[in-house]
């Protein structure tokens, strides 16, 4: 079965998560991704995660969870032989993905406006922390500094004035998806508009603003600034309330859904017409929320609730999300299938979506820094000699 990204070519210079995550996602859908790193220096990601033995051999789980589905080719970009592979390399690539700070690869030579001359149907992705322009441009930046500086930290919290920010790294994972949605769209684009490649510019800022939608264009119409409300929501009838012995997050969001809640409880008294009632009577309705719900089980009340088609769900930590049957009907996870392998039979997740035919797989487990260095630079025309030569010269591995 063809995949939607076959024969497609992806030079990845990305590190760390946002720009690795993008690639992987068009590495699971079947295209060829080269990752490139400096033999000396290579992705810290690979060095970080939640097992320290694995971290010692560059297989972090930070590295190991984008990581599959790519050939590893060890390239310093600082030495000329490094830059005249990555040239070649180019030359022959759909993608090129680089995420350091803007303007580093043109001190390289290995800019957009070189590379088009090189390769006129290049797409050429560059992710940073707040785009290719403006005058804070050349600022680098984490998911922790975006979430800071975006307004998103501020707006989270339990009303005490301490920000958080969230506990999964969300603006990473939005801007790689986001990276791989504009890359198949130039894609896309180049098919239909005979072959010519373009420039994209990712921000990890605008992608926060854009996670931020709804509370950017509430502010922008009436200044109002979104304030810290923990789990309380405009609504009395979607929030976070107490069982008897656990969290229940209820979502009876419209007219028909509060209508269906109040309801079932036996409280069609409390059934509002309109949605400016339901801000109005918020405090009297938390109230009688808390007060019911705090009689029975959460197991109880997502039953309960469920069953009468208005959204619930007990507060669960991972492991138990990862053990419910849901999981296995939807494929998100797979194994790592490499036998001799210590990562063997490691689940990881690959797509949010699924495609009738063409399925996200893995195929390659995530491989050591420029485990395929000879192959590539091989079929890029290089001589054994020549290969032995850059590697004493530091150029590669």
């Amino acid at each position: 079965m063809s995949k939607a990204f076959d024969k497609i070519r992806i030079v990845d210079t990305t590190h760390v998560l946002a720009g690795p995550f993008a690639s992987y996602q068009l590495a699971v859908l079947g295209a060829e991704v080269i990752k490139v790193e400096s033999p000396s220096d290579p992705d810290q990601a690979r060095y970080q995660g939640s097992d320290r033995a694995m971290n010692d051999q560059g297989m972090g789980t930070a590295f190991m969870a984008q990581a599959s589905n790519k050939k590893a080719l060890a390239l310093d970009l600082k030495t000329e032989a490094g830059r005249e592979a990555m040239k070649r390399l180019i030359q022959t690539a759909d993608v090129f993905v680089e995420n350091y700070r803007p303007g580093a690869f043109e001190s390289l030579g290995l800019g957009y406006d070189e590379m088009s001359k090189l390769n006129p149907g290049l797409i050429y992705c560059s992710i940073s922390a707040f785009g290719s322009t403006g005058p804070r441009r050349e600022l680098t930046g984490y998911d922790n500094v975006v979430q800071a500086f975006s307004g998103m930290m501020a707006m989270t919290g339990h009303g005490d004035g301490k920000p958080l920010k969230s506990g999964a790294p969300v603006v990473d994972y939005a801007t790689g998806t986001t990276a791989a949605f504009a890359i198949s769209a130039a894609l896309f684009q180049r098919e239909r508009e005979d072959g010519k490649g373009q420039f994209i510019d990712v921000s990890m800022l605008d992608v926060a603003l854009i996670l931020s939608s709804s509370h950017l264009t509430s502010y922008t119409w009436n200044g109002k600034h979104p304030e810290q409300k923990g789990n309380t929501f405009p609504f009395a009838t979607i929030g976070c309330y107490h069982a008897s012995d656990a969290p229940l997050m209820i979502a009876a969001s419209n007219l028909q859904q509060q209508k269906r809640l109040w309801t079932a409880l036996g409280r069609e008294d409390m059934i509002k017409a309109n949605n400016n009632q339901r801000l109005d009577a918020h405090a009297e309705e938390q109230e009688v929320l808390n007060k019911i719900i705090g009689t029975m089980s959460a197991d109880y009340w997502e039953r309960f609730l469920q069953k009468r088609r208005i959204p619930a769900a007990r507060i669960r930590r991972m492991e138990e999300t990862l053990a419910d049957p849901q999981m296995d009907s939807r494929d998100v996870l797979q194994p790592l299938n490499c036998p001799n392998n210590p990562v063997d039979g490691l689940k990881v997740p690959v797509t949010a979506f699924r495609m009738s035919d063409s399925p996200s797989e893995l195929q390659l487990p995530p491989q050591p820094v420029g485990a395929q260095s000879t192959d590539i630079l091989k079929e890029l025309g290089f001589s054994t000699e020549e290969i032995e030569t850059m590697r004493t010269l530091g150029a590669t591995n």
